[in-house]
């Protein structure tokens, strides 16, 4: 049986701020530790997300705070699927959209576990392992963000949810920047001498804004009064 409704929506808001607060607590840890020189890496672009977590004592928060977020970030896809089929008023007619959805973005928090496990490493092997999953980590999550985005655009049009199709809207622009800033980032680095500090501040931006799209979904669970219904056992 159905041992309990609980609300979800929270998650949104897990997911989205879990990773902002441990980089930045791992930021000022590694500041402390004297790991990583004293900047503003939205601005100075000095370090890498990575190297904000590759040492200790920075990296006892940094990397048990990314494989939590691989799990959450898997509940959170396979939630925001069910949020579509309760918006949609039809689970049914949702169930390819949804599919994409916790495709892609289970593929991400995989890349994302594979990052973790590599990060630190030294030898060539392992550094490409580490690139290869923080690379597909951002790929599948914008993927998935984008996808999210459009359909939500759609239903809340046909719904007439005017306030969660406009939320969608600026979610969508949240997971387009990152795409254009990784086009731009390209263009940089195949043109400057030392591409580094540009490549960090894009980093550093664009994974914000990642983020921001999941805490921005919490409105939209909340709007919906959007509940997930947990199974805990049969009778």
């Amino acid at each position: 049986m159905i041992a309990d409704r609980m609300p979800i929506r929270f998650l949104a808001l897990a997911t989205g701020l879990l990773p902002v607060i441990a980089i930045h607590a791992s930021l000022l840890l590694a500041f402390h530790a004297g790991t990583i020189p004293v900047c503003i890496p939205y601005l100075d672009g000095c370090v890498s997300i990575s190297a904000t977590g590759r040492y200790e004592p920075a990296s006892f928060v940094f990397k048990p705070a990314m494989t939590l977020q691989a799990t959450l970030l898997t509940a959170y896809w396979y939630a925001a699927a069910g949020w579509l089929g309760s918006v949609g008023g039809n689970l049914e007619s949702q169930q390819s959209g949804g599919r994409s959805i916790v495709a892609f973005g289970v593929a991400s928090s995989v890349a994302l576990v594979i990052y973790v496990t590599f990060l630190g490493t030294q030898t060539p092997l392992y550094e490409f392992m580490r690139r290869f999953g923080i690379y597909f980590y951002f790929l599948f999550m914008v993927i998935a963000q984008i996808i999210l985005a459009l359909k939500t655009i759609r239903l809340a049009k046909s719904s007439g949810l005017e306030k969660i199709q406009a939320v969608a809207r600026g979610q969508l622009w949240l997971a387009l920047i990152p795409c254009m800033l990784g086009g731009l980032n390209l263009t940089l680095k195949a043109t400057l001498d030392d591409p580094d500090a540009a490549e960090n501040i894009i980093e550093w931006i664009a994974a914000l804004m990642m983020q921001l799209y999941f805490i921005v979904s919490w409105y939209s669970w909340q709007t919906t009064c959007f509940k997930h219904e947990w199974r805990t056992g049969t009778d």
